[in-house]
């Protein structure tokens, strides 16, 4: 037995704490030895401080007190489902469907997988014709029913505010994009780069400023957009998949174990590392690869960790929960 590994006797399971930094050359080979169906490298700096990790990981642990409740009035697309979808593909003039941000030193994880959906979606169901990205930084800092900011939050919440108060436009950071652009800058997790390295410091929430940068000419309140309805989905995973080819991404939240730091390629199954806490993602489709079926996720850790910003994790086993805490909701068009 080696650290890290699950031991299951009778039925408790005792976990036992790794001997290694996770993003250590050792912890990579480990995981490499273990995992069949997918494959470790290095996507962080080696000097990461765990507890810039655990930062990362903003779904807060009691999420799950603030899932929205299944909606089954919401019409679905009937027929087969295909073996195969990506949204990216199927919305092909939907540019916020291939965009892979960052949530920087923060952990917004719950905002930015919930404004990446929204913003698709509002790109779908006007057919392409109206695209707004919504501001992960006015989520983060004015919805004070959503958690704790860049200390966590309910991905649930963060659908209902978009239904309640709206949200304003707003792009990376950087960009000027929008009414409020993203107020935490990206950091570097490779030894070398041009971005800031990241340490253990984590940014601290931005303050809620009902007012758009100068150089943005709408008003505040004029550039909120709305919501129609928000709710969950249902815990299986073919009605997760009508929901996404029906209505597009959607944002789930999931357990993070120390060996997803470094995927880099195949269908992540945890095999090694000790969890690091609750995170949220944007789920854009699923399909099969070497007869392992699974989810393709983009992540909000910049496009240079992972498969260029996405991964994929096994589908239909609810694998570290991935299935159990879908948030989507319709955008309020006219």
């Amino acid at each position: 037995m080696k650290g890290g590994e699950i031991l299951i006797i009778g039925l408790i399971y005792v976990a036992v704490v790794s001997a290694h930094h996770p993003l250590s050359q050792d912890f990579i080979d480990i995981v490499n030895e273990k995992a069949t169906t997918w494959q470790a490298g290095q996507n962080f700096h080696p000097n990461t401080s765990v507890e810039f990790l655990r930062g990362l990981m903003g779904v807060h642990p009691d999420s799950d007190k603030f899932l929205l409740p299944v909606d089954n009035t919401i019409m679905l697309r009937d027929g087969e489902i295909p073996e195969d979808f990506d949204a990216r593909k199927a919305w092909p003039d939907c540019p916020t469907i291939k965009e892979i941000r960052d949530q920087g030193s923060c952990g917004s994880c719950w905002a930015f997988g919930a404004v990446e959906a929204m913003s698709d979606r509002v790109c779908i169901h006007s057919n392409a014709s109206v695209h707004f990205r919504f501001s992960a930084d006015d989520l983060v800092s004015c919805c004070h029913l959503c958690g704790f900011g860049c200390n966590g939050g309910f991905p649930g919440s963060a659908w209902s505010y978009w239904v309640r108060k709206g949200i304003v436009s707003g792009g990376t950071y950087g960009s000027n994009q929008g009414c409020r652009p993203y107020e935490i800058p990206p950091c570097e997790h490779h030894s070398t780069g041009n971005r800031p390295s990241c340490d253990g410091e984590h940014g601290s929430t931005p303050k809620c400023v009902h007012q758009c940068q100068p150089s943005y000419k709408t008003e505040y309140s004029a550039d909120k957009r709305f919501g129609k309805k928000s709710y969950s989905v249902e815990r299986n995973a073919a009605s997760i998949q009508r929901e996404i080819m029906t209505n597009g991404p959607v944002e789930g939240a999931f357990t993070v174990f120390e060996d997803l730091l470094s995927y880099k390629s195949g269908v992540y199954q945890h095999v090694y590392g000790k969890a690091l806490g609750g995170h949220a993602i944007r789920i854009l489709g699923w399909g099969v690869e070497k007869d392992v079926p699974y989810w393709l996720i983009a992540n909000s850790w910049n496009n240079d960790w992972g498969d260029n910003g996405y991964f994929k994790i096994l589908r239909g086993k609810d694998h570290c929960g991935i299935e159990s805490q879908i948030s989507a909701g319709l955008p309020k068009l006219s």
